[in-house]
Protein backbone atom coordinates (compact mmCIF):
# COMPACT_ATOMS: atom_id res chain seq x y z
CA UNK A 1 0.00 0.00 0.00
CA UNK A 2 2.42 2.20 0.98
CA UNK A 3 4.61 1.94 -2.53
CA UNK A 4 0.87 2.93 -4.29
CA UNK A 5 0.85 6.06 -2.53
CA UNK A 6 4.61 6.77 -3.34
CA UNK A 7 3.86 5.89 -6.95
CA UNK A 8 0.24 8.11 -6.60
CA UNK A 9 2.44 10.84 -5.11
CA UNK A 10 4.92 10.90 -8.01
CA UNK A 11 2.73 10.71 -10.94
CA UNK A 12 1.34 13.30 -9.78
CA UNK A 13 3.96 15.39 -9.21
CA UNK A 14 4.50 14.38 -13.06
CA UNK A 15 1.17 15.14 -14.12
CA UNK A 16 1.31 18.43 -12.84
CA UNK A 17 4.69 19.29 -14.86
CA UNK A 18 3.00 17.59 -17.50
CA UNK A 19 0.09 20.01 -17.81
CA UNK A 20 2.19 23.03 -16.48
CA UNK A 21 -0.35 23.67 -13.64
CA UNK A 22 2.62 25.30 -11.72
CA UNK A 23 5.08 26.76 -14.50
CA UNK A 24 6.01 29.96 -14.06
CA UNK A 25 5.83 30.99 -17.68
CA UNK A 26 2.27 30.15 -17.84
CA UNK A 27 0.27 33.32 -19.16
CA UNK A 28 -1.27 35.61 -16.45
CA UNK A 29 -3.62 35.83 -14.31
CA UNK A 30 -6.96 34.80 -16.45
CA UNK A 31 -9.03 37.58 -14.81
CA UNK A 32 -6.68 39.50 -14.75
CA UNK A 33 -4.82 41.03 -17.62
CA UNK A 34 -5.49 38.05 -20.30
CA UNK A 35 -9.12 39.32 -19.59
CA UNK A 36 -7.95 42.64 -20.72
CA UNK A 37 -6.21 41.19 -23.29
CA UNK A 38 -9.15 39.14 -24.75
CA UNK A 39 -11.45 42.38 -25.44
CA UNK A 40 -8.93 43.84 -27.73
CA UNK A 41 -7.36 40.78 -29.68
CA UNK A 42 -7.71 40.25 -33.36
CA UNK A 43 -10.75 38.35 -34.50
CA UNK A 44 -10.74 35.05 -36.00
CA UNK A 45 -10.27 36.33 -39.53
CA UNK A 46 -11.08 33.11 -41.06
CA UNK A 47 -15.14 33.32 -39.88
CA UNK A 48 -16.24 35.41 -43.04
CA UNK A 49 -20.29 34.43 -43.12
CA UNK A 50 -22.13 36.32 -41.86
CA UNK A 51 -25.12 35.66 -39.06
CA UNK A 52 -27.78 36.04 -41.49
CA UNK A 53 -26.28 33.16 -43.72
CA UNK A 54 -25.55 31.59 -40.58
CA UNK A 55 -29.08 31.59 -39.26
CA UNK A 56 -30.72 31.17 -42.71
CA UNK A 57 -28.76 27.67 -42.58
CA UNK A 58 -30.13 26.81 -39.23
CA UNK A 59 -33.57 27.65 -40.94
CA UNK A 60 -33.22 26.25 -44.04
CA UNK A 61 -31.15 22.96 -42.47
CA UNK A 62 -33.13 19.81 -42.04
CA UNK A 63 -30.27 18.17 -40.51
CA UNK A 64 -30.31 20.70 -37.52
CA UNK A 65 -32.49 19.76 -34.54
CA UNK A 66 -35.59 22.57 -34.58
CA UNK A 67 -36.97 21.81 -31.24
CA UNK A 68 -34.45 23.91 -29.09
CA UNK A 69 -34.65 27.89 -29.81
CA UNK A 70 -31.59 29.94 -30.26
CA UNK A 71 -30.45 32.87 -27.55
CA UNK A 72 -32.27 35.98 -29.25
CA UNK A 73 -34.35 34.09 -31.84
CA UNK A 74 -35.79 37.13 -33.49
CA UNK A 75 -32.36 38.55 -34.01
CA UNK A 76 -29.58 35.73 -33.20
CA UNK A 77 -26.36 36.16 -32.45
CA UNK A 78 -23.48 34.41 -34.33
CA UNK A 79 -20.56 33.79 -31.85
CA UNK A 80 -17.04 32.93 -33.68
CA UNK A 81 -14.71 33.08 -30.65
CA UNK A 82 -15.17 34.17 -26.53
CA UNK A 83 -12.44 34.66 -23.65
CA UNK A 84 -12.93 35.22 -20.06
CA UNK A 85 -16.26 36.49 -19.80
CA UNK A 86 -16.48 37.87 -22.88
CA UNK A 87 -17.99 36.96 -26.64
CA UNK A 88 -17.19 37.81 -29.64
CA UNK A 89 -19.04 38.03 -32.88
CA UNK A 90 -18.08 37.28 -36.54
CA UNK A 91 -18.09 41.49 -36.78
CA UNK A 92 -15.63 41.10 -33.32
CA UNK A 93 -18.35 43.03 -31.51
CA UNK A 94 -17.81 42.31 -27.67
CA UNK A 95 -20.88 40.80 -25.51
CA UNK A 96 -20.59 40.37 -22.07
CA UNK A 97 -21.93 37.53 -21.31
CA UNK A 98 -23.84 37.27 -18.20
CA UNK A 99 -25.29 33.31 -18.90
CA UNK A 100 -22.51 31.16 -19.46
CA UNK A 101 -22.33 29.03 -16.19
CA UNK A 102 -21.23 26.11 -17.95
CA UNK A 103 -17.88 28.33 -18.50
CA UNK A 104 -16.98 28.61 -14.88
CA UNK A 105 -13.56 29.66 -15.06
CA UNK A 106 -14.15 31.69 -18.67
CA UNK A 107 -14.11 30.92 -21.37
CA UNK A 108 -10.74 29.15 -23.27
CA UNK A 109 -9.16 29.64 -20.01
CA UNK A 110 -5.47 28.72 -20.98
CA UNK A 111 -4.73 26.75 -18.55
CA UNK A 112 -7.92 24.31 -18.76
CA UNK A 113 -7.17 24.05 -23.14
CA UNK A 114 -3.52 23.58 -22.44
CA UNK A 115 -4.53 20.32 -19.93
CA UNK A 116 -6.93 19.11 -22.26
CA UNK A 117 -4.25 19.63 -25.59
CA UNK A 118 -1.56 17.76 -23.52
CA UNK A 119 -3.85 14.93 -22.02
CA UNK A 120 -5.44 14.34 -25.38
CA UNK A 121 -1.81 14.36 -27.37
CA UNK A 122 -0.72 11.89 -24.64
CA UNK A 123 -3.44 9.53 -24.60
CA UNK A 124 -7.21 9.05 -24.20
CA UNK A 125 -9.31 5.72 -23.85
CA UNK A 126 -11.90 4.96 -21.50
CA UNK A 127 -12.15 3.74 -18.14
CA UNK A 128 -11.79 0.30 -18.35
CA UNK A 129 -8.37 0.56 -18.62
CA UNK A 130 -6.40 1.79 -15.12
CA UNK A 131 -4.96 5.44 -15.63
CA UNK A 132 -3.96 7.82 -12.57
CA UNK A 133 -6.52 10.58 -13.42
CA UNK A 134 -9.88 9.67 -12.50
CA UNK A 135 -8.06 8.49 -9.18
CA UNK A 136 -6.73 11.75 -8.76
CA UNK A 137 -9.66 13.47 -9.60
CA UNK A 138 -11.76 11.46 -7.39
CA UNK A 139 -9.64 12.61 -4.36
CA UNK A 140 -9.66 16.07 -5.57
CA UNK A 141 -13.67 16.21 -5.37
CA UNK A 142 -13.61 13.96 -1.79
CA UNK A 143 -11.51 16.79 -0.29
CA UNK A 144 -14.53 19.02 -1.07
CA UNK A 145 -17.33 17.04 -0.10
CA UNK A 146 -18.32 15.55 3.44
CA UNK A 147 -16.48 12.30 4.37
CA UNK A 148 -19.47 9.72 3.76
CA UNK A 149 -20.07 11.14 0.45
CA UNK A 150 -16.66 9.01 -0.87
CA UNK A 151 -17.61 6.67 -4.01
CA UNK A 152 -17.70 8.45 -7.49
CA UNK A 153 -19.25 7.97 -11.18
CA UNK A 154 -18.07 10.16 -13.71
CA UNK A 155 -20.49 10.02 -16.59
CA UNK A 156 -20.86 13.12 -19.55
CA UNK A 157 -23.82 15.39 -18.46
CA UNK A 158 -26.06 16.89 -15.45
CA UNK A 159 -28.50 14.91 -17.18
CA UNK A 160 -26.82 11.35 -17.43
CA UNK A 161 -25.54 11.85 -13.06
CA UNK A 162 -29.65 12.47 -12.34
CA UNK A 163 -30.43 10.01 -14.30
CA UNK A 164 -27.53 7.69 -12.58
CA UNK A 165 -28.90 8.92 -9.40
CA UNK A 166 -32.66 7.84 -9.78
CA UNK A 167 -31.22 4.89 -10.46
CA UNK A 168 -29.39 4.39 -6.96
CA UNK A 169 -31.81 5.29 -5.06
CA UNK A 170 -34.21 3.24 -6.24
CA UNK A 171 -31.82 0.06 -6.59
CA UNK A 172 -30.97 0.90 -2.78
CA UNK A 173 -34.01 1.83 -1.09
CA UNK A 174 -36.37 -0.65 -3.28
CA UNK A 175 -38.79 1.90 -4.04
CA UNK A 176 -39.87 3.66 -7.02
CA UNK A 177 -41.71 6.97 -6.27
CA UNK A 178 -40.22 10.05 -6.04
CA UNK A 179 -40.81 13.41 -4.42
CA UNK A 180 -39.80 16.46 -6.27
CA UNK A 181 -40.16 20.67 -6.11
CA UNK A 182 -42.49 22.40 -8.46
CA UNK A 183 -41.08 24.08 -11.32
CA UNK A 184 -38.31 21.54 -10.76
CA UNK A 185 -36.19 20.85 -14.29
CA UNK A 186 -33.46 17.98 -13.83
CA UNK A 187 -32.47 16.99 -17.09
CA UNK A 188 -33.59 16.38 -20.71
CA UNK A 189 -33.66 12.05 -20.57
CA UNK A 190 -36.93 10.21 -20.32
CA UNK A 191 -36.48 9.44 -16.47
CA UNK A 192 -35.97 13.11 -15.68
CA UNK A 193 -38.40 14.32 -18.05
CA UNK A 194 -40.58 12.82 -15.43
CA UNK A 195 -39.44 14.36 -12.37
CA UNK A 196 -39.64 17.46 -13.66
CA UNK A 197 -42.63 19.38 -13.52
CA UNK A 198 -41.34 22.14 -15.67
CA UNK A 199 -41.31 19.62 -18.48
CA UNK A 200 -44.09 16.89 -17.89
CA UNK A 201 -46.46 19.29 -17.36
CA UNK A 202 -46.41 20.50 -21.16
CA UNK A 203 -46.08 16.91 -22.21
CA UNK A 204 -47.90 13.66 -20.80
CA UNK A 205 -48.01 14.98 -17.28
CA UNK A 206 -47.72 13.28 -13.82
CA UNK A 207 -47.61 10.01 -13.80
CA UNK A 208 -48.47 7.87 -10.79
CA UNK A 209 -45.75 7.67 -8.68
CA UNK A 210 -44.33 11.40 -8.84
CA UNK A 211 -45.04 13.70 -6.33
CA UNK A 212 -44.75 17.00 -6.34
CA UNK A 213 -43.70 19.37 -3.30
CA UNK A 214 -44.10 23.19 -3.39
CA UNK A 215 -41.36 25.47 -4.18
CA UNK A 216 -39.46 26.82 -1.06
CA UNK A 217 -39.96 30.25 -2.38
CA UNK A 218 -40.14 32.69 0.43
CA UNK A 219 -41.07 35.96 -2.01
CA UNK A 220 -44.37 34.58 -3.36
CA UNK A 221 -44.90 31.23 -2.09
CA UNK A 222 -47.39 29.87 0.07
CA UNK A 223 -44.76 30.56 3.32
CA UNK A 224 -42.53 34.16 2.50
CA UNK A 225 -40.41 36.24 4.53
CA UNK A 226 -42.62 37.16 7.22
CA UNK A 227 -43.08 33.69 8.22
CA UNK A 228 -41.29 32.90 11.24
CA UNK A 229 -39.90 29.57 10.36
CA UNK A 230 -40.35 29.29 6.58
CA UNK A 231 -37.73 26.21 6.44
CA UNK A 232 -39.92 24.29 8.86
CA UNK A 233 -43.06 25.06 7.22
CA UNK A 234 -42.10 24.39 3.78
CA UNK A 235 -40.58 21.02 5.21
CA UNK A 236 -43.88 19.57 6.40
CA UNK A 237 -45.12 20.27 3.36
CA UNK A 238 -42.98 17.29 2.87
CA UNK A 239 -43.97 15.46 5.54
CA UNK A 240 -47.45 15.87 4.45
CA UNK A 241 -47.07 14.38 0.97
CA UNK A 242 -45.54 11.34 2.73
CA UNK A 243 -48.24 10.57 4.34
CA UNK A 244 -50.25 11.34 1.76
CA UNK A 245 -47.77 8.78 -0.63
CA UNK A 246 -47.71 6.14 2.14
CA UNK A 247 -52.15 6.31 2.61
CA UNK A 248 -51.94 5.40 -1.20
CA UNK A 249 -49.86 2.54 -0.40
CA UNK A 250 -46.61 3.40 -1.90
CA UNK A 251 -43.61 4.02 -0.54
CA UNK A 252 -40.83 7.21 -1.41
CA UNK A 253 -36.85 6.20 -2.69
CA UNK A 254 -35.95 9.88 -3.35
CA UNK A 255 -36.44 13.59 -2.36
CA UNK A 256 -35.07 15.37 -5.30
CA UNK A 257 -33.90 19.13 -5.24
CA UNK A 258 -31.74 21.43 -6.44
CA UNK A 259 -29.72 22.84 -4.02
CA UNK A 260 -30.86 26.56 -5.05
CA UNK A 261 -33.97 25.97 -8.02
CA UNK A 262 -32.68 28.08 -10.86
CA UNK A 263 -35.75 27.31 -13.54
CA UNK A 264 -37.73 28.04 -10.32
CA UNK A 265 -36.83 31.22 -10.69
CA UNK A 266 -33.49 31.47 -8.72
CA UNK A 267 -34.99 30.65 -5.56
CA UNK A 268 -32.49 30.40 -2.27
CA UNK A 269 -33.94 27.51 -0.05
CA UNK A 270 -34.67 28.80 3.86
CA UNK A 271 -32.50 27.71 6.71
CA UNK A 272 -33.32 24.53 7.88
CA UNK A 273 -35.71 23.24 5.00
CA UNK A 274 -33.10 20.67 3.64
CA UNK A 275 -32.00 19.26 6.92
CA UNK A 276 -35.96 18.86 8.41
CA UNK A 277 -36.67 17.31 4.21
CA UNK A 278 -34.02 14.62 4.51
CA UNK A 279 -34.94 13.74 8.44
CA UNK A 280 -38.25 12.79 6.93
CA UNK A 281 -37.64 11.42 3.63
CA UNK A 282 -35.09 9.18 5.49
CA UNK A 283 -37.84 8.38 8.07
CA UNK A 284 -39.87 6.99 5.16
CA UNK A 285 -37.07 5.11 3.64
CA UNK A 286 -35.56 7.06 1.08
CA UNK A 287 -32.42 8.79 0.55
CA UNK A 288 -31.88 12.58 -0.65
CA UNK A 289 -30.54 13.80 -3.49
CA UNK A 290 -28.67 17.15 -4.24
CA UNK A 291 -28.63 18.15 -7.90
CA UNK A 292 -25.64 20.41 -7.57
CA UNK A 293 -25.35 20.91 -11.30
CA UNK A 294 -26.05 24.31 -11.41
CA UNK A 295 -24.72 25.84 -8.34
CA UNK A 296 -21.55 23.43 -7.72
CA UNK A 297 -18.01 24.42 -7.70
CA UNK A 298 -17.99 27.94 -5.47
CA UNK A 299 -20.76 29.67 -7.51
CA UNK A 300 -22.04 30.35 -4.29
CA UNK A 301 -18.50 32.15 -2.91
CA UNK A 302 -19.04 31.37 0.20
CA UNK A 303 -19.48 27.61 -0.15
CA UNK A 304 -18.34 25.42 -2.75
CA UNK A 305 -21.33 23.41 -2.78
CA UNK A 306 -25.11 24.94 -2.49
CA UNK A 307 -26.17 22.05 0.07
CA UNK A 308 -23.32 23.44 2.16
CA UNK A 309 -25.78 26.71 2.38
CA UNK A 310 -28.06 25.32 4.26
CA UNK A 311 -25.52 24.21 7.57
CA UNK A 312 -22.69 22.14 8.24
CA UNK A 313 -25.03 19.55 10.32
CA UNK A 314 -26.86 18.68 6.89
CA UNK A 315 -25.71 16.28 4.17
CA UNK A 316 -27.38 14.91 1.16
CA UNK A 317 -27.44 10.75 0.20
CA UNK A 318 -26.31 11.41 -3.14
CA UNK A 319 -24.30 14.75 -4.73
CA UNK A 320 -25.11 15.43 -8.89
CA UNK A 321 -23.05 17.43 -10.60
CA UNK A 322 -22.17 18.67 -14.41
CA UNK A 323 -22.00 22.13 -16.21
CA UNK A 324 -19.28 23.44 -14.58
CA UNK A 325 -16.98 20.46 -14.07
CA UNK A 326 -15.35 20.68 -17.28
CA UNK A 327 -15.33 24.63 -18.32
CA UNK A 328 -17.77 23.16 -21.19
CA UNK A 329 -16.01 19.87 -21.85
CA UNK A 330 -18.44 17.02 -21.12
CA UNK A 331 -18.30 16.17 -17.88
CA UNK A 332 -20.38 15.54 -14.82
CA UNK A 333 -20.44 12.79 -11.97
CA UNK A 334 -22.46 11.31 -9.00
CA UNK A 335 -20.92 11.70 -5.49
CA UNK A 336 -22.65 9.19 -2.90
CA UNK A 337 -22.14 7.10 0.43
CA UNK A 338 -20.43 3.43 0.32
CA UNK A 339 -23.96 2.23 1.17
CA UNK A 340 -25.72 3.23 -1.71
CA UNK A 341 -23.01 2.49 -4.05
CA UNK A 342 -22.62 -0.65 -2.55
CA UNK A 343 -26.17 -2.00 -3.11
CA UNK A 344 -25.96 -1.01 -6.73
CA UNK A 345 -22.85 -3.05 -6.98
CA UNK A 346 -24.98 -6.05 -5.75
CA UNK A 347 -27.80 -5.90 -8.33
CA UNK A 348 -25.43 -7.78 -10.36
CA UNK A 349 -25.51 -5.69 -13.24
CA UNK A 350 -22.39 -3.97 -14.35
CA UNK A 351 -22.33 -0.22 -14.79
CA UNK A 352 -20.19 1.24 -17.36
CA UNK A 353 -20.06 4.33 -19.19
CA UNK A 354 -17.38 4.80 -22.21
CA UNK A 355 -16.54 8.05 -22.14
CA UNK A 356 -17.48 9.24 -18.30
CA UNK A 357 -14.12 9.79 -16.23
CA UNK A 358 -11.59 9.52 -19.46
CA UNK A 359 -7.97 10.65 -19.10
CA UNK A 360 -8.96 13.62 -20.83
CA UNK A 361 -12.22 15.03 -18.87
CA UNK A 362 -9.79 14.29 -15.82
CA UNK A 363 -7.51 16.66 -17.16
CA UNK A 364 -9.54 19.20 -17.77
CA UNK A 365 -11.74 18.52 -14.35
CA UNK A 366 -8.40 18.63 -12.52
CA UNK A 367 -7.40 22.34 -14.15
CA UNK A 368 -10.73 23.83 -13.36
CA UNK A 369 -10.41 22.82 -9.97
CA UNK A 370 -6.95 24.36 -9.72
CA UNK A 371 -7.91 27.30 -11.47
CA UNK A 372 -10.66 28.26 -9.21
CA UNK A 373 -8.05 27.73 -5.94
CA UNK A 374 -5.11 29.36 -8.06
CA UNK A 375 -7.46 32.38 -8.90
CA UNK A 376 -9.48 32.60 -5.75
CA UNK A 377 -12.55 32.09 -8.23
CA UNK A 378 -14.80 31.55 -4.98
CA UNK A 379 -13.73 34.63 -2.92
CA UNK A 380 -14.04 36.45 -6.61
CA UNK A 381 -18.12 35.15 -6.82
CA UNK A 382 -18.32 36.27 -2.77
CA UNK A 383 -17.32 39.63 -3.41
CA UNK A 384 -18.62 40.56 -6.90
CA UNK A 385 -21.74 39.01 -6.01
CA UNK A 386 -22.25 40.91 -2.85
CA UNK A 387 -21.51 44.00 -5.09
CA UNK A 388 -23.60 43.15 -8.11
CA UNK A 389 -27.53 42.32 -5.31
CA UNK A 390 -26.31 45.49 -3.22
CA UNK A 391 -26.42 47.35 -6.52
CA UNK A 392 -29.45 45.86 -7.23
CA UNK A 393 -30.81 46.18 -4.09
CA UNK A 394 -30.49 50.43 -4.80
CA UNK A 395 -32.22 49.81 -8.09
CA UNK A 396 -34.99 48.91 -6.01
CA UNK A 397 -35.20 51.55 -4.28
CA UNK A 398 -35.99 53.41 -7.38
CA UNK A 399 -37.65 51.38 -9.94
CA UNK A 400 -41.00 49.80 -9.03
CA UNK A 401 -41.14 47.56 -11.51
CA UNK A 402 -37.95 45.39 -8.98
CA UNK A 403 -40.23 43.11 -7.20
CA UNK A 404 -37.35 41.33 -5.27
CA UNK A 405 -33.48 41.02 -5.17
CA UNK A 406 -31.95 37.53 -4.11
CA UNK A 407 -29.20 35.56 -4.98
CA UNK A 408 -25.53 34.14 -3.42
CA UNK A 409 -22.48 34.92 -5.00
CA UNK A 410 -23.04 34.79 -8.64
CA UNK A 411 -25.94 33.14 -8.93
CA UNK A 412 -28.40 36.10 -8.29
CA UNK A 413 -31.97 37.10 -10.14
CA UNK A 414 -33.89 40.18 -10.18
CA UNK A 415 -37.69 39.59 -10.27
CA UNK A 416 -39.75 42.31 -12.38
CA UNK A 417 -43.68 42.78 -11.48
CA UNK A 418 -46.35 45.20 -12.32
CA UNK A 419 -47.51 45.78 -9.18
CA UNK A 420 -45.21 44.97 -5.54
CA UNK A 421 -48.75 44.21 -3.82
CA UNK A 422 -50.14 41.59 -5.89
CA UNK A 423 -46.49 40.17 -7.22
CA UNK A 424 -47.93 40.17 -10.90
CA UNK A 425 -44.87 39.10 -12.66
CA UNK A 426 -43.89 41.37 -15.55
CA UNK A 427 -42.60 38.52 -18.19
CA UNK A 428 -43.24 41.07 -20.98
CA UNK A 429 -41.16 43.92 -19.45
CA UNK A 430 -38.16 41.27 -18.14
CA UNK A 431 -38.16 40.15 -22.05
CA UNK A 432 -37.77 43.59 -23.31
CA UNK A 433 -34.69 43.87 -20.60
CA UNK A 434 -33.17 41.10 -22.12
CA UNK A 435 -33.77 41.93 -25.50
CA UNK A 436 -32.23 45.60 -24.95
CA UNK A 437 -29.34 44.65 -23.12
CA UNK A 438 -28.34 42.60 -25.86
CA UNK A 439 -28.96 45.40 -28.41
CA UNK A 440 -28.27 48.50 -26.98
CA UNK A 441 -25.44 47.32 -24.79
CA UNK A 442 -23.58 44.19 -25.88
CA UNK A 443 -24.33 42.49 -23.04
CA UNK A 444 -26.22 38.63 -22.75
CA UNK A 445 -28.75 38.00 -19.84
CA UNK A 446 -31.53 35.38 -19.83
CA UNK A 447 -34.82 35.00 -18.02
CA UNK A 448 -36.29 32.24 -15.55
CA UNK A 449 -39.14 31.43 -13.36
CA UNK A 450 -42.71 29.98 -14.12
CA UNK A 451 -43.36 33.38 -15.58
CA UNK A 452 -40.51 34.08 -17.29
CA UNK A 453 -39.96 37.37 -15.52
CA UNK A 454 -36.74 36.72 -13.42
CA UNK A 455 -33.62 38.39 -14.85
CA UNK A 456 -30.64 35.71 -14.33
CA UNK A 457 -27.10 36.55 -13.39
CA UNK A 458 -24.74 33.66 -13.28
CA UNK A 459 -21.99 34.96 -15.55
CA UNK A 460 -18.47 33.27 -15.54
CA UNK A 461 -16.30 33.16 -12.67
CA UNK A 462 -14.05 36.13 -13.47
CA UNK A 463 -16.86 37.97 -13.83
CA UNK A 464 -15.72 41.90 -12.39
CA UNK A 465 -16.59 44.63 -10.30
CA UNK A 466 -16.52 46.91 -12.80
CA UNK A 467 -18.52 44.20 -15.10
CA UNK A 468 -21.35 44.47 -12.61
CA UNK A 469 -21.67 48.11 -12.66
CA UNK A 470 -21.83 48.03 -16.00
CA UNK A 471 -24.85 45.75 -16.29
CA UNK A 472 -26.28 47.62 -13.32
CA UNK A 473 -26.17 51.24 -15.17
CA UNK A 474 -27.51 49.44 -18.18
CA UNK A 475 -30.55 48.25 -16.57
CA UNK A 476 -31.38 51.55 -14.31
CA UNK A 477 -31.11 53.59 -18.09
CA UNK A 478 -33.36 50.83 -19.64
CA UNK A 479 -36.14 50.50 -16.55
CA UNK A 480 -36.12 54.08 -16.28
CA UNK A 481 -37.05 54.79 -19.94
CA UNK A 482 -40.04 52.00 -19.56
CA UNK A 483 -40.70 53.96 -16.61
CA UNK A 484 -40.61 57.29 -18.16
CA UNK A 485 -42.79 56.22 -21.38
CA UNK A 486 -45.41 55.44 -19.57
CA UNK A 487 -45.46 51.48 -21.11
CA UNK A 488 -48.30 49.80 -21.18
CA UNK A 489 -47.51 46.13 -20.32
CA UNK A 490 -49.30 44.02 -22.60
CA UNK A 491 -52.16 41.52 -21.36
CA UNK A 492 -49.44 38.38 -21.50
CA UNK A 493 -48.42 39.95 -18.27
CA UNK A 494 -49.78 37.78 -15.67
Amino acid sequence: MSKLVVALAWLRSLFCKLACYSCPDVLPAFSGSLATEAAHSAPDRGQTSGVFIAFGRYQESKKIRQSCRLFYSDDPVKIVRARGQYLFDEKDQRYLDCISNVHHVGHCHPSVTKAAAAQMDLLNTNSRFLHDNIVLYADRLSATLPEKLCVFYFVNSGSEANDLALRLAQQYTQHKDVIMLDHAYHGHLKSLIDISPYKFRKLAGQKEWVHVAPLPDTYRGIFRATHPNPGQAYADTVKDLIEEVHRKGRKISAFFAESLPSVGGQIILPQGYSAKVAEYVRSAGGVFVADEVQTGFGRLGSHFWGFQQQGEGFCPDIVTMGKPMGNGHPLACVATTVEVAGAFTANGVEYFNTFGGNPVSCAIGLAVLDVIEKEDLTGNATRVGAHLKDLLAQLQTRHQLIGDVRGIGLFVGLELVTDRETKTPATETAALVVKRLKQEDKICVSTDGPWENVVKFKPPMCFSMEDAELVVRCIDRILTDIEASDLKLEKEDI
